[in-house]
């Protein structure tokens, strides 16, 4: 049994692969630039990469793959058609990191709302007068708007309920359980309405780009933006821009379109934009349960079984 891995995971998690079997960790997104390696790969498992980086020329490049498992939920890296052509299970890991990526969104929203960034430092250069600024804020009774009410969404408006603001959420399949957290409401609705609007949607065609300068120009003047989902739902220059203009108060992302993130990014220039390198997911028991799943998922498809698979 070999596994090759584009990324290495915790050493606990490294830990659970068995003695015996080999293990190729590539350290490179990109499985097409270590076709020697993956002549004899049993199963591959991806980490953060490109958007159908893992495609039919990789998978076809690789005889003895019998599985692709990628270590989060959102699995728009592998060419799932391809796959589904080829034979080949791919396997997520539901569940494992929303709390992580929840408790990260809460973060974001907390350190722009009271200004911590500008106020450390401000404070550390002994410019004790930006207290005066008077641009810290409080979130309650304030509109939280989720775009996307599974897992992790839910997991987001339990905070959210605990802080006492009002949630609102959109999703194109709307569940009992998302109901009891959350009023759900069309999208415009959710952008005219929202103090706070939070991305932890898929990232599908239909969501591509979805933060744009059409709806932004529907949001609340001084709106917050939380994006911990993938960084292509956002058009980039339109939210930098709104950043700008004040349109936009304040923006925190885990994700952009490009990782890691280019110089010439205009979202590292724009006002009041806090960016953190793609790391919601990655608090200690997050890191082992994924893990844990992405090899239990791998074990069990060559044991037989069925478990995770988006394309069945």
């Amino acid at each position: 049994m070999k596994y090759v891995m584009t990324e290495a995971v915790a050493p606990e998690g490294m830990a659970l692969l068995d003695q015996s079997e080999k293990v190729y960790v590539a350290h490179d997104a990109n499985p097409a630039n270590y076709t020697e390696e993956m002549k004899d790969a049993d199963a591959l498992i991806v980490r953060a990469a490109p958007a159908k980086i893992v495609n039919k020329a990789v998978m076809e490049a690789a005889p003895q793959l019998k599985v692709i498992g990628r270590t989060g939920v959102g699995y728009d890296s592998v060419d799932v058609d391809a796959a589904t052509e080829l034979g080949i299970p791919v396997v997520i890991t539901p569940g494992a990191n929303n709390r992580a990526v929840a408790e990260h969104s809460l973060t974001l929203m907390l350190a722009l709302s009271k200004n911590l960034v500008e106020a450390q430092v401000e404070a550390s250069k002994g410019n004790w007068a930006i207290r005066d600024a008077h641009k810290q804020f409080e979130l309650y009774g304030k509109k939280a708007g989720i775009i996307g009410l599974g897992r992790i969404g839910q997991a987001t408006a339990k905070l959210l309920n605990a802080l006492d603001m009002e949630v609102i959420a959109y999703d194109a399949h709307e569940s009992e359980a998302g109901k009891k957290l959350a009023e759900y409401v069309s999208l415009d609705e959710l952008f005219a309405r929202s103090d706070v609007i939070f991305l932890h949607c898929p990232l599908f065609p239909a969501t591509e780009g979805i933060i744009n300068k059409e709806n932004i120009a529907k949001m609340k003047d001084g709106v917050i933006l939380i994006n911990n989902s993938r960084g292509q739902l956002v058009v980039e220059q339109d939210l930098a821009d709104a950043l700008n203009s004040g349109k936009v108060y304040a923006a925190g992302l885990d994700v952009v379109s490009t990782e890691p993130i280019k110089g010439d990014n205009p979202l590292l220039t724009a006002k009041n934009c806090i960016i953190t390198p793609h790391i919601s997911w990655a608090a200690q028991a997050s890191r082992q349960r994924i893990m844990d799943i992405t090899v239990d998922n791998i074990k069990a498809f060559l044991e037989g079984n069925t478990v995770n698979q988006v394309n069945k």
